[in-house]
């Protein structure tokens, strides 16, 4: 390879390393979830344009549940009685911002156990909660995550906040990276 393709080749190099260094910046600081002092997940969260997305990050052998995971549960159960249903995650945007459309989130799996009449939706590695949302403030935007993340034999409760600055961020460049049909839209209550 000659020099100039060399160097040519360094810059590319650089610029996208830079590119992803400023990208990954858009991300809040994880806040992490601990069960006693094994760590179970992580959450993050960044305006993309229009939309802010939280991601969960999952520790190997851990799992959480779909935002709509209660309402698939009943729409398989149909009037049936179960021996219960997991805790649905749940994203609240109390401050700064205004979700103004659907939840979508990462498709989940389907790890139910129809004979025995439990059924429930998860993901075990790595997720995403995407909404429209438009700015309703200049301080930092509050998102709640609530919800539960379980092992083989243990479950944690999941209530925490993640403070996302309005101040730049969130460039119409960055909703590109947002591909709405790699996800599913949360269902609603009936």
């Amino acid at each position: 390879m000659s020099r100039g393709r060399l160097r040519a080749a360094a810059v590319a190099i650089t610029v996208l390393s830079t590119l992803e260094a400023t990208l990954a910046d858009d991300w809040t600081k994880p806040v992490e979830v601990l069960h006693e002092t094994t760590h179970c997940l992580s959450y993050r969260a960044r305006l993309a344009g229009p939309y802010l997305i939280v991601r969960v990050n999952l520790e190997p052998g851990w799992h959480t549940f779909a935002m709509d995971n209660q309402q698939r549960a009943e729409e398989k159960l149909a009037g049936k009685r179960s021996l219960g249903i997991e805790r649905s995650t749940e994203v609240r945007v109390p401050a700064g911002l205004e979700v103004i459309g659907p939840w979508y989130q990462t498709p989940p799996k389907d790890s139910s156990k129809p004979e025995l009449n439990w059924f429930t939706w998860i993901f075990d590695q790595e997720a995403l909660f995407v909404a429209r949302v438009r700015r309703s403030g200049t301080t930092p935007a509050r998102i709640a995550v609530r919800g539960q993340a379980c092992a083989e034999s243990i479950c944690k409760n999941i209530d925490v906040e993640l403070a996302l600055p309005l101040a730049g961020g969130g460039s119409a460049a960055n909703a590109s990276d947002i591909d709405l049909s790699t996800l599913v839209q949360v269902r609603q209550p009936r």
